[in-house]
């Protein structure tokens, strides 16, 4: 699938660091540091807007690496870019480790994830039809 994309940072664009990978990694357009205290949230900027498909979204997840090696993670995730959005794609970041991080321009910041979805139509009932789980959640199928 191509994806029409708007590139204002002096960064290279979006893309699979591994033959395997399902995101892109997203990096940082910033004119300085970003210093990022503890428990702290900042939308960061990527200078990247995209024009995507109907029935498609872009994903924006944690990277891996900065969440277990920094505590640097998005505090919704994974957030949606929805297919009619055209602005420029920001990351909300937050620091949930007990010490400051910085961002620079050009980090590695976050994954994308291109995904296809579907709309649906909702029907509101009075019942559901049964299942063996019912309404059980939370922990109600065991750790073992």
């Amino acid at each position: 699938m191509n994806i029409k994309i708007i590139n204002k940072s002096n960064n290279p664009l979006p893309q699979y660091e591994t033959e395997g990978s399902a995101g892109m990694d997203i990096r940082a357009f910033i004119s300085e540091e970003i210093i990022l205290n503890p428990l702290e949230r900042k939308l960061i900027s990527t200078g990247l807007q995209i024009e995507l498909p109907m029935g498609y979204e872009a994903q924006l997840r944690p990277r891996s690496g900065l969440a277990n090696k920094f505590g640097i993670t998005l505090p919704n995730s994974p957030a949606t870019i929805d297919s009619d959005y055209r602005g420029e794609i920001k990351v909300g970041l937050i620091n949930l480790s007990n010490e400051s991080y910085t961002i620079k321009n050009g980090d590695r910041i976050a994954q994308m994830v291109i995904a296809k979805y579907e709309q649906v139509v909702l029907n509101e009932v009075e019942t559901l039809t049964e299942s063996n789980r019912g309404a059980g959640g939370f922990g109600s199928t065991g750790i073992n």
